[in-house]
């Protein structure tokens, strides 16, 4: 018998059971809802999967969390951490074991938020995003708000109407959403292009920023416990203003704002002054700066009257200077007359030095003195004279023995042409050529030259003496001396 049921049972294989019991296992648990800890979460994988368990007290189930699905969901899973999953089984035949694919996660009930949300709050609050050394001073009068809402929603024309009921000025709506998954995530980004705005570009960069959204439940207002949101809040250069659900709601954002509002038009009523009442303000001060300067000139006024009553009148200021001057008054004639005498008695003293005794006497020094100058002048020019006489004798004497009269005294002569140049040499002397000799004693004759010996041009010409009219000139010797 038990030869015969073996044979009877269909033979399968192990890729084959495996296949049929996933199909089971899909068909019969294929929409679940799973509640237990989070346990092995190390956070996505690399290629962007989660893998981790779902366990309570007496077991475990292996989950999985695809990448499409881990970008969509509103609350990661966490360690240790309470959860509820939804997702339908399936076997992994590789390891003969069943896990679920999870696609939707969310906390098990309030109390898992407030432990996530407390976790996460130390968390943060250890790095010093929430220090009070962090915290920006809000401005006192901006000039431009930015408000990052729902465009659509009542926060947003609360915090417009009370604008312009205190003080209207330009608003920047930066549009986001204010619940669901991405509304985190567009906060935040808000936050930061806001920050990115030039300062003197064409849209105005904000002088303060507020967050703001209604009143709702832990789950509606989890965006604003968002990380990447307190982050990006924590950072802000520009003050920023968190007005996030009623007085009673807290969440994270609170924490890292420069300034938590209890409510929206809270938030618009700390963002700038009632201008009404600055109004005012001014008024009364620029009346008690009236006054006061009332008062001032006033105590000025007395006190330079008092002053003035402390000082001595004209009269008593002159009255030393005008008897000073009326002494010397007096003193003057007295003093111009005894001057007087003085310089008659000087002057009479001078002209007795004058008389004509005395005056003949200088004369005559003086014209002893000219006398004297006189006769040295003389001696002087003569002596200086003399020496003109010596040196131009000597050149005289220099001059006449360079004289080419002195070579014709010795016997030589100077025969020159028609032109009175001097013939010193061969060349150039033709036949009848007329020239003039000139000798010793300043005698000249003309003469007229010839050729011999069968005028052959090799043969020397012959000189032949004409006649001329002798004239004398005296000797150098007899010229007189001029000295």
């Amino acid at each position: 018998m038990a030869e015969s049921s073996s044979t009877n049972a269909l033979e399968l294989s192990v890729s084959e059971l495996s296949n049929k019991l996933k199909r089971t296992v899909e068909e019969a648990f294929g929409n679940v809802r799973v509640r237990g800890e989070i346990s092995g979460f190390r956070g996505p994988h690399s290629s962007g999967h989660c893998y981790f368990s779902i366990k309570d007290e007496k077991a475990r189930i292996e989950a999985v969390i695809w990448r499409g699905v881990a970008s969509r969901l509103k609350f990661m899973p966490e360690e240790g951490l309470e959860m509820i999953a939804s997702g339908k089984l399936t076997t992994y035949p590789g390891s003969s074991k069943y896990q679920i694919v999870i696609d939707n996660l969310e906390p098990a009930g309030a109390g898992a938020l407030m432990v996530l949300l407390e976790e996460r709050r130390k968390k943060l609050a250890s790095e010093g995003l929430f220090d009070d050394g962090r915290k920006q001073l809000l401005p006192y009068m901006p000039k431009v708000i930015g408000v990052i809402t729902s465009p659509t929603g009542a926060v947003i024309r609360d915090i417009l109407h009370r604008l312009s009921d205190r003080f209207p000025l330009h608003v920047l709506v930066w549009p986001v959403r204010v619940q669901g998954e991405s509304s985190g995530a567009e906060v935040a980004n808000g936050i930061t292009r806001l920050n990115e705005l030039p300062i003197d570009g064409t849209l105005p960069r904000p002088d303060l920023i507020i967050v703001a959204r209604g009143g709702g439940s832990l789950e509606d207002l989890w965006g604003f416990n968002d990380e990447v949101l307190v982050r990006a809040a924590a950072n802000s250069h520009i003050p920023l203003i968190s007005a996030v659900g009623h007085e009673t709601d807290w969440t994270l954002i609170d924490h890292a704002a420069d300034w938590r509002a209890p409510t929206p038009t809270a938030a618009a009523e700390k963002a700038v002054p009632v201008k009404a009442e600055l109004q005012a303000q001014l008024s009364e001060l620029s009346l008690r700066l009236k006054r006061a300067q009332v008062r001032f000139f006033e105590k000025n006024r007395s006190g330079l009257r008092a002053l003035a009553r402390a000082l001595p009148s004209a009269d008593m200021l002159l009255a030393l200077p005008r008897r000073q001057f009326d002494e010397a008054a007096g003193r003057l004639p007295r003093a111009l007359a005894i001057n007087t005498q003085r310089s008659r008695t000087r002057f009479e003293r001078s002209s007795l030095r004058l008389s004509p005794h005395s005056l003949s006497v200088r004369v005559k020094n003086e014209q002893s003195r000219l006398i004297e100058q006189s006769a040295r002048l003389v001696r002087a020019f003569k002596v200086q004279m003399e020496g003109f006489r010596v040196r131009l004798e000597g050149s005289v004497r220099v001059l006449d023995s360079l004289s080419y009269q002195r070579v014709l005294d010795r016997g030589f002569a100077v025969v020159r042409n028609s032109g009175g140049l001097p013939l010193n040499s061969l060349a150039g002397i033709d036949d009848g050529l007329m020239v003039e000799i000139e000798m010793r004693g300043d005698e000249k004759t003309n003469a007229r030259i010839e050729r011999t010996e069968g005028n052959s041009p090799q043969s020397k010409p012959a000189i032949v003496k004409k006649p001329r009219s002798k004239k004398t000139k005296a000797s150098n010797k007899d010229q007189g001396s001029l000295f």
